[in-house]
């Protein structure tokens, strides 16, 4: 599916991406839920209710993937919370050994995450899946989410890569088809984000199931 000589840069999303999106569904829909509403006497039921047409009227913009956001706005520490339940952050299949072999034939290997920078820092600690990339980038530090207007172009004045020579992995349908708008060649779509859940349609982009179909092969480099 990818000539990976016409490939430069590989950019991953976190969430879904590298790491099961099982962690962001338990904590969002049912641990927070059930945290806020014994905080405001309601129950659970009442508290994902509620919760769930708050996070639906702020999908797409950046305060719904900020920690600080939701801390104010519900006067709970999620910071903490999130790193009480660390022990449920994992990490997909086949990853390790796809940066692995994705550095040895050089690539240029960016972790973009809409992941507020305190998430990104816990799961990036409790992994160690940083050392494989040249950087990580929350959106937060460019202010927009990668689903908005100018975010691509925004993240290439910032980490100078090349758009027709760039493939991006994505679980978000939204954010490839912004990447598609703003120039860059090669969108993939997570067929299954969640370990715990069905897979999802792709949409209009390419699924991939499991990396290990698509790595390049085991060349200390594509030159060899």
């Amino acid at each position: 599916m990818i000539n990976w000589r016409d490939v430069d840069t590989v950019i991953f999303d976190m969430d879904g991406t590298l790491l099961d999106l099982h962690f962001d569904n338990f904590f969002w829909e049912q641990h927070l839920p059930t945290a806020w509403g014994e905080k405001t006497g309601i129950s659970t039921e009442q508290a994902w209710a509620q919760l769930r047409t708050d996070y639906q009227s702020m999908q797409g913009k950046l305060d719904w993937y900020c920690i600080d956001y939701w801390s104010d706005r519900l006067q709970l520490d999620i910071q903490k919370m999130k790193d009480e339940l660390r022990h449920k952050i994992a990490i997909r299949p086949d990853v390790p050994e796809f940066l692995q072999r994705l550095q040895q034939h050089s690539k240029n290997l960016l972790l973009v995450t809409n992941a507020h920078p305190g998430s990104l820092n816990l799961k990036l600690e409790h992994t160690g899946i940083g050392e494989h990339f040249h950087a990580t980038i929350s959106s937060h530090q460019l202010g927009l989410a990668k689903e908005n207007q100018g975010f691509w172009q925004c993240l290439q004045n910032h980490s100078h890569y090349e758009p027709a020579r760039t493939v991006l992995f994505d679980d978000n349908l939204s954010v490839l088809r912004r990447a598609r708008e703003e120039g860059i060649a090669h969108l993939f779509a997570i067929e299954q984000p969640d370990s715990q859940r069905p897979p999802v349609a792709p949409g209009e982009f390419t699924p991939v199931k499991r990396f290990r179909d698509i790595m390049p092969d085991a060349r200390t480099t594509v030159d060899d």
